[in-house]
């Protein structure tokens, strides 16, 4: 899958990786505040921002695994800083990937738009959510809850991960700084 890669989309995705990590453990703690507020619906308002990095190296790259990878990466990083999940976190990587990965390979990496960054961010959490709900206990919630849960996390996810990355993605092209990389071709917004 990378072969195809120029080093310098390996040292752009890796360089947000890490920076994602360390973003996503902070994240964690400001989750465990608040639930310590409200209760495990909490983190659903946050999990947006666990989804973004694939989205961001995604609209940069513009490469089949270009969501998939550096979200896994991010959460290895993650469990090495420290992350108390450990290695179950990786998968949840992985399939938050896979999620915002699906929605990019549904137009076979041809639109990296607002709507598509969205659906990115949505995939990401209908992924999680299942794996969540799998792993979580969920079943042991009430189903109006664990669909309160289901809705706030896909919202979150298109707007924090979806309308966040874009915005996030749009200011660093707008610095000049990602000249020479997919998204600064002509029709790269298509």
């Amino acid at each position: 899958m990378l072969k195809s890669w120029k080093l310098k989309e390996i040292v752009l995705m890796s360089l947000f990786a890490v920076v994602f990590g360390i973003i996503y453990l902070l994240f964690l703690h400001v989750g465990n505040i608040w639930a310590s507020l409200i209760g495990p619906i909490a983190y659903e308002w946050l999990f947006g921002i666990w989804f973004i990095v694939s989205i961001i190296v995604m609209s940069i790259i513009r490469k089949p695994g270009a969501a998939v990878i550096p979200e896994t990466m991010a959460a290895a990083i993650e469990v090495m800083l420290g992350n108390a999940v450990g290695p179950r976190l990786i998968l949840a990587g992985v399939i938050q990937g896979l999620g915002a990965e699906a929605a990019f390979a549904a137009t076979r990496y041809r639109h990296f738009n607002l709507g598509v960054y969205m659906m990115a961010g949505a995939g990401a959490a209908v992924f999680s959510f299942v794996y969540g709900y799998l792993l979580g206990g969920f079943a042991a919630l009430s189903t109006e809850y664990v669909l309160l849960m289901f809705v706030i996390r896909v919202m979150s996810g298109a707007v924090i991960a979806g309308i966040g990355g874009k915005y996030l993605v749009d200011a660093l092209l707008a610095t000049g700084s990602l000249r020479g990389y997919a998204i600064t071709k002509r029709d790269a917004h298509a």
